[in-house]
């Protein structure tokens, strides 16, 4: 699997929050997807038993812009990481790596359930992720981590500025009329406005986008069989 980025997971938490100082430096914000370069989208997401030492990821991979889905993989693993806020990735990424790494091929872009650069040190797991495959990310996540803004419109698509010091991280996205919004951040290789585009093309019933959402009920089920 090709990677922009190697380390290992053998870290303690302040060798893990070194490491994101390092990362962030990587992470690509700007980048210009054209339409025909997106074919496949992928949902990402994780789930732990009760006991928190093992840990359960899913991917399911859509045909883009029909969202039709072409394959769905999991796996469970052991957790080798301590749940500590801010490190999510440490404990979430080797899991889903361990999914991924069933694909035969990779898709031309990730959508995970969680935060992109909208993170106290700007590399959430959508962001993390991205450097690790290095493909564009998206971060989705259903709160928010860090940041402050306005509530968005009612209508469906309408958009609220998420801000750290000034600086916009993400949007706060309105998916569905009467619910709560979702949150959209840069994960890598993409820059906010497409993310917050493609989000919306995902979006169908319900507030959180296809993807994520097939991906959080895949886990699910995988976790059950385990019961």
């Amino acid at each position: 699997m090709k990677s922009m980025v190697r380390h290992s997971w053998a870290l303690s938490p302040s060798e893990a929050i070194a490491l994101q100082q390092q990362l962030r430096k990587k992470i690509r914000t700007s980048g210009t997807l054209r339409p025909n370069q997106i074919k496949t989208i992928a949902g990402a997401d994780c789930a732990f038993d009760q006991t928190g030492r093992f840990g359960f990821a899913g991917v399911v991979v859509y045909r883009y812009p029909e969202l039709e889905v072409i394959r769905r993989v999991g796996r469970r693993s052991r957790v080798t990481f301590p749940y500590v806020p801010g490190l999510l990735s440490f404990r979430e990424a080797p899991l889903l790596l361990a999914a991924i790494d069933k694909l035969d091929k990779l898709p031309d872009l990730f959508i995970f359930d969680g935060q992109g650069i909208a993170h106290p040190r700007r590399i959430g797991i959508a962001s993390h992720m991205g450097l690790l495959l290095d493909r564009p990310s998206i971060g989705c996540a259903k709160s928010r981590l860090i940041g402050q803004h306005r509530a968005p419109g009612q209508k469906p698509g309408s958009i609220a500025p998420l801000t750290i010091d000034g600086e916009q991280v993400g949007n706060v996205l309105r998916t569905k009329r009467g619910c709560k919004p979702v949150y959209i951040s840069v994960g890598h290789r993409i820059n906010l406005t497409q993310a917050t585009e493609i989000i919306l093309k995902c979006v169908g019933k319900y507030r959180i986008p296809i993807p994520t959402r097939q991906a959080d009920l895949y886990v699910a089920q995988l976790k059950s069989r385990t019961k």
